[in-house]
């Protein structure tokens, strides 16, 4: 009789886990499963002229960059700005050094053993 309800017990416990099955430690391993957070974090927000405002925030970040409007900007920023974007390109420099280094010149200075 007591075996059949703990194991009734044991079964409705069982399924009520199934929905997440993350206990409270898996909390410090990976981000926290939030929405929304409990407190509010102190962040710096950088407007596109390059100011910036001190605000509370409801995510843990400590700086947010709004996007630049290239729309607003002139053709010569513009294109500096897009530019400045694609990936730069290695330059090569290859010497063509003259080796006249001779090891026959400095046998007489070896010692023998």
């Amino acid at each position: 009789m007591q075996f059949t309800k703990i194991l009734a017990r044991l079964s409705l416990n069982s399924n009520s886990s199934l929905a997440r099955g993350l206990s409270s430690n898996t909390a410090a391993i990976v981000k926290v499963h939030r929405s929304i957070y409990a407190r509010r974090y102190p962040t710096m927000m950088v407007l596109p002229d390059g100011a910036t405002i001190n605000l509370s925030y409801h995510e843990p970040r400590r700086i947010i960059k709004l996007p630049l409007d290239l729309s607003l900007l002139s053709e010569a920023e513009r294109k500096a700005r897009i530019e400045k974007r694609k990936p730069k390109q290695k330059i090569r420099i290859d010497d063509d050094v003259e080796d006249t280094f001779s090891a026959n010149k400095y046998l007489k200075y070896m010692k023998k053993k």
